[in-house]
């Protein structure tokens, strides 16, 4: 199904390359009507890829989506142009005052820091606050999973000794959740984060419950009890090549860092990357958006 987008974003014509149905807002307002909302907040640095993998996902669903991205105002991206913001984004006070039917709160580089040392963390408390009566689902991603269990529950997020870093297998254990439909034991997901949370914290808190785990990566999937905030701590949405830049960027810095895991075809990162969850992906986002909203 369709997805409404602003006119000019850089991922419509790679999208529409890829067969995916983008049409643009100021191109046919037909049916934003009937579309469900769903607001970006991308605390990502390469903003440009974030939209293009969450984009990707969230055209797999069979619903019209109107996509507004947000950022933050108390925080200077450096590694995205000023003009693509000013264009493509909204700020907090700019949505404020709307309803929307999803909300994604992505990732971000800052894992390693105390929540409240985050130059935003106080605009995204407030962002986190306010979606709770004005989205009907909030997704977290990633470090906004730790975030969004941190303020919400007072879930730590713990250091890990080595990073967690690669393609790991997952099993379901709320199997009536509907986030994993048509799903089955055994499915890969990416991971790629310093820290984690743990399972006995979720345990301890009545209004949470795990849907998801993996023996090597812990805890994947955590929904709250009325089902409108999900806290994914993986990276279903990744591009095939994701982790691989990841791990090439870091290599090019002389940094210390493990070949990502079940990721490279012989796990020789001369080889092409194995695309182990891409449906995976897709069945996540598309269950979000049609059984969440």
């Amino acid at each position: 199904m369709p997805i409404y987008t602003k006119a000019g974003l850089p991922a419509n014509d790679i999208l529409k390359k890829e067969k995916i149905q983008i049409i643009e807002e100021l191109e046919n307002k037909k049916n934003l009507e009937q579309s469900k909302k769903i607001a970006i907040l991308n605390l990502m640095p390469l903003k440009e890829d974030t939209e293009l993998q969450l984009l990707r996902k969230l055209s797999t669903s069979e619903k019209n989506i109107e996509i507004t991205f947000v950022n933050v105002t108390s925080y200077i991206c450096k590694t995205t142009a000023p003009e693509h913001l000013e264009k493509f984004y909204s700020t907090f006070e700019q949505i404020k005052n709307k309803f929307f039917d999803g909300l994604i709160i992505t990732g971000a580089p800052v894992e390693q820091m105390p929540f409240e040392d985050v130059t935003y963390w106080d605009e995204l408390t407030k962002i986190m606050k306010w979606s709770e009566t004005n989205a009907k689902s909030t997704l977290h991603i990633c470090w906004g999973a730790q975030a969004g269990l941190y303020f919400h529950y007072g879930i730590q997020k713990h250091s890990l000794e080595n990073k967690m870093f690669g393609v790991f297998e997952h099993k379901i254990q709320d199997k009536e959740s509907k986030i994993l439909d048509g799903m089955e034991d055994g499915f890969m997901v990416p991971h790629s984060r310093h820290t984690t949370v743990y399972k006995e914290d979720i345990e301890q808190n009545p209004d949470l419950k795990i849907v998801s785990e993996s023996d090597k990566a812990g805890i994947f999937i955590v929904e709250n009890k009325i089902k409108n905030q999900i806290f994914i701590t993986g990276h279903s949405e990744y591009a095939v090549d994701t982790l691989d830049k990841e791990y090439k960027r870091d290599v090019s810095k002389g940094l210390e860092i493990q070949i990502p895991e079940n990721y490279y075809l012989n796990n020789n990162p001369e080889e092409n990357p194995v695309y182990s969850w891409k449906e995976n992906g897709n069945r996540i986002y598309a269950n979000w958006v049609n059984y969440y909203m």
